[in-house]
């Protein structure tokens, strides 16, 4: 909704049908978009946006209603396989900070509910997060969450192992180098470094998507709590709009992305790493002007890049997010 120019829910389906795209993200419960997702096939995550997480945190009849709304009422002809309670909330540092509180009771709320129609092993209810609750990612192995985040973290990371669930974590390696032009190169961070780059034990890392990565399942697993499954729920590379943001760089991230994923990362290399990419359109309403350039496509429905998402290039693990709303 960024944009007053994008295309209608319908035609956005017709775009993903055409492109051979099975799973997408929306930000929030917009009813036009669920509507046209009816039968459609497509996988989805779909996102409670930070604005109601107290509502449904403190009134566990106001989450049944949100989850009958939003999901039941669209279920199963809408397949969604993720609901993301939240996205990017810090708990401290930021303007919406005083929001963290509510997140674990909201996940809990919305999980019961799911729980009690008996689908909480087709849909699973989780948060995004964002790489600033690292602390410590150095060496990898040894990576940790922040200590002023673990009070809030650490009971989010216990549900979702008693919940069975995953987490979801944006990750940007675009940002990394950007801020950080000194020790990261541009090859280490769209995937064309000839060579190991970081030695970390008995990994070695030639892409920085998969460092970062790695360094939330080593600060997961270095909470001693329990092992849990990470959905990459955002990854990608602005063609314009700020430092380093180029369409060659962009393209090149996103189809060595698209082509990385399935082989997982040094530390979870026996499986594929789910990745959803941000976003499918340029939204010219968005700010700051970085913002507006992370689209796959134009706004007229026409590919950004030359690379595509066709089976031949076994990407069924291919993603694509749309955010028709977002909060971020």
């Amino acid at each position: 909704m960024l944009g007053n120019n994008l295309p209608a829910a319908k035609e956005v389906i017709d775009v993903y049908r055409s492109n051979n795209i099975k799973r997408m993200r929306l930000y929030d419960p917009n009813q036009a978009a669920l509507q046209a997702l009816r039968n459609s096939g497509i996988e989805l995550i779909l996102g409670v946006p930070n604005s109601d997480l107290q509502g449904l945190a403190t009134n566990s009849n106001s989450a049944r209603q949100w989850v009958q709304r939003n999901v039941l009422s669209f279920w199963p002809s809408v397949k969604i396989k993720y609901i993301a309670v939240g996205n990017e909330v810090r708990p401290v540092g930021d303007s919406i900070s005083w929001i963290a509180q509510y997140v674990l009771p909201a996940i809990q709320n919305v999980y019961q509910v799911i729980r009690a129609q008996g689908l909480h092993d087709q849909i699973k209810v989780s948060t995004a997060i964002d790489m600033s609750l690292l602390g410590n990612s150095f060496p990898l192995s040894q990576a940790s969450f922040r200590a002023d985040v673990r009070s809030y973290l650490d009971p989010i990371i216990g549900y979702l192992v008693y919940a069975g669930t995953l987490l979801l974590t944006n990750v940007y390696p675009y940002f990394s180098y950007k801020d950080n032009l000194r020790d990261i190169s541009l090859p280490y961070a769209i995937f064309t470094s000839p060579n190991v780059v970081v030695q970390d034990g008995q990994y070695g890392y030639q892409n920085l998507f998969d460092a970062m990565l790695d360094a939330v399942h080593a600060a997961i697993d270095n909470t001693g709590i329990g092992f849990v499954e990470v959905v990459v729920s955002e990854s990608g590379w602005p063609s314009s709009g700020d430092f380093g943001a180029t369409y060659d760089s962009a393209q090149i991230y996103l189809d060595n992305l698209i082509r990385h994923v399935n082989r997982g990362t040094p530390r979870r290399s026996w499986k594929s790493t789910e990745t959803y990419l941000f976003a499918m359109f340029d939204k010219n309403q968005k700010n700051p002007e970085l913002e507006k350039y992370f689209g796959l496509f134009f706004p007229n429905k026409q590919k950004k890049y030359s690379f595509g998402f066709d089976a031949e290039r076994g990407l069924e693990f291919f993603n694509a997010t749309i955010p028709l709303k977002s909060d971020i």
